[in-house]
């Protein structure tokens, strides 16, 4: 697996990041099958048929450590030295092919070689996006971000934030800062800012004049709460050394859920003719006031055209689906925006449909010339782009086959309900999103604490004391070794009848668990490697999706400059690319 600068692929101009796109396009279509699969029909609908027998045999095999690595690009142990030998056979008798796939002539090596080809390309794409996994910046443009430096921030500044928040507040509000002052910007508006950690730091460490939109009323009330405490923290300090009473800036909160660009647009406008420093909720009233006055957007006032000095910086910490993508319309539709800060997350949330979140645009595709192809994602590619592959690439062997072990049991569970309670599967689509997040909980607490301490890989993402997966050890575990110190069955059945409970469905007489997992657990080996395979094309979607955005921005001509640039450490903080664009003089 290379790096990003050895891979023939760049998005310095328009026309190179749309033949990156086509090219990563033309690499996911004869793989939709897995993309539009769901691993928790894996029995239901017998998944691992849809993949070439010989690609499971070769993975079922592998080390449960090495199927992790997978959706990061690597390829360790036996499996690296098949993909080799796979490797050394396609270059010597395949033809040169535009889209990037080998054609074998012998028909003994074709499959083989596609998994090969799926190791190499896959990697391609995820090696760019990432460019290094340091959480430094890699080499950023003097023009984009001259004079960064990236400050430690305070215990007073960082009271509440986890080790994940700190990180990103940390490095994002020293690209902020650098970038406000470039383009000499009066004020930062902190889009989707939560409880205003961002927007606290960009106020206190680094002096700047700062609006936090937030939809939630909420944290609008414990942002201010917050930065109350921080500023009586300061002044306190400033008194008692004795340096004066120096001015300290404070977050204004707005709350408004921003729908549309012209909703971001209005708020801005206002915020440029707004002198009422002293009292920051009359602006967040005002501008409801405003929006609750009339339904239709476009009758709303727009001050974008008048011509004055005021200039606006969007910052947005992952914010969340299509706000992502509100911020950057907004930013090349008013003026007084001069440049954009954006994380994105939550891909599965974005719109495809016009009118089905967004107003009368939507969120995928931005760019005019992805539009006219006509390309598409839908929700299980978006659902994919979320996949945290740097996570799950240093996450322990113990968690990571308890992970498969739960797949496979979700996965069982199915089938119960799809015999026994189909009804169920109509009316509760999300079974088990309480569990997840919760494990997810617990795997980031554990996974901050690994990093501080370099404690053995087995010790990391230990469970909680009730998981149905305690005392399993698995060194060098593959995912077809027996595990005879716990009676499998016997777990399934607790799973099983702890899922009924949830669902609110009383234990059911006639229902026969062992005969459904007698019927699953010979292929609950296959689920390990089917789920790694999948995984493994998250993050050419993500950078799909990311690539669309910067062409947005690259379509608007000479006088925008965008660069995508990744800034956090993609094990802590996954969504780790920022797209940042300014306008030129």
């Amino acid at each position: 697996m290379g790096d990003g600068n050895s891979s023939k692929y760049s998005c310095g101009s328009a026309s190179e990041t749309l033949e990156w796109i086509h090219a990563i396009h033309q690499f996911l279509t004869p793989y939709s099958f897995l993309i539009n699969a769901h691993v928790v029909n894996f029995f239901t609908d017998r998944l691992w048929e849809s993949v070439d027998k010989d690609w499971i045999d070769c993975l079922r095999n592998e080390p449960v450590h090495n199927l992790l690595q997978i959706p990061s690009g690597v390829v360790q142990g036996s499996l690296a030295s098949f993909a080799s030998a796979v490797c050394d056979y396609s270059k010597l008798s395949c033809a040169p092919s535009t889209s990037g796939r080998a054609a074998i002539e012998s028909k003994q090596f074709e499959d083989n070689a596609g998994l090969s080809v799926f190791w190499e390309q896959g990697a391609m794409a995820t090696a760019q996006l990432c460019l290094t996994c340091s959480g430094s910046l890699s080499q950023p443009s003097d023009g984009i971000l001259p004079n960064i430096v990236i400050n430690s921030l305070d215990s007073v500044l960082t009271q509440g934030m986890n080790v994940k928040k700190k990180h990103e507040v940390e490095v994002l509000s020293a690209i902020v800062d650098s970038v406000a002052n470039s383009v000499r910007a009066d004020t930062i508006v902190d889009v989707g800012a939560g409880q205003g950690y961002l927007a606290q730091v960009l106020s206190f460490q680094y002096q700047l004049s700062v609006v936090a939109i937030d939809s939630c009323s909420h944290h609008g009330n414990i942002t201010n709460a917050r930065a109350e405490r921080i500023k009586k923290h300061y002044a306190a300090q400033m008194r008692k050394s004795g340096s004066g009473c120096r001015s300290l800036n404070v977050p204004k909160t707005v709350t408004c859920r921003v729908l549309s660009a012209d909703m971001l647009k209005t708020v801005n406008d206002m915020l440029l003719y707004e002198d009422d420093v002293q009292h920051p909720k009359q602006i967040g009233q005002s501008i409801s006031q405003l929006f609750h006055a009339s339904l239709d957007e476009r009758r709303l006032p727009s001050l974008c055209g008048v011509d004055n000095e005021c200039s606006l910086v969007l910052a947005g910490l992952h914010a969340c689906g299509d706000l992502s993508v509100t911020m950057l319309r907004t930013f090349s539709e008013c003026k007084e925006v001069r440049a954009v800060v954006s994380i994105g997350c939550c891909y599965n949330l974005l719109s495809e449909e016009v009118g089905e979140n967004s107003g009368s645009r939507c969120g995928f595709p931005m760019s005019i010339a992805i539009q006219s192809a006509g390309l598409s994602l839908g929700k299980s590619s978006r659902d994919l782009a979320c996949q945290s592959a740097e996570r799950w690439r240093v996450m322990g062997k113990d968690a990571g086959l308890h992970n498969f072990e739960l797949h496979a049991f979700r996965a069982a569970f199915q089938m119960v309900l799809y015999r026994y309670c189909p009804e169920v599967l109509i009316t509760s689509p999300a079974i088990g999103r309480q569990g997840k997040a919760l494990r997810r909980q617990q795997q980031r607490r554990n996974l901050e604490s690994s990093l501080h301490h370099e404690k053995d890989d087995r010790a990391a993402f230990p469970l909680e004391k009730d998981s149905l997966f305690q005392g399993i050890s698995s060194d060098e575990t593959t995912i077809s070794d027996p595990i005879n110190s716990v009676d499998k069955y016997s777990l399934f059945e607790k799973f099983c009848k702890s899922g009924l409970s949830r669902l609110g469905l009383k234990p059911l007489p006639d229902v026969n668990f062992k005969e459904v997992w007698e019927e699953t657990a010979p292929f609950a080996e296959c689920i390990g490697p089917y789920w790694s395979l999948r995984a493994a094309l998250g993050p050419l979607l993500e950078t799909l999706i990311l690539l669309d955005r910067l062409l947005f921005l690259q379509e608007q001509g000479s006088s925008v400059e965008a660069v995508m640039l990744p800034i956090f450490n993609p094990a802590l903080s996954p969504r780790n690319v920022a797209i940042i664009a300014k306008k030129r003089n």
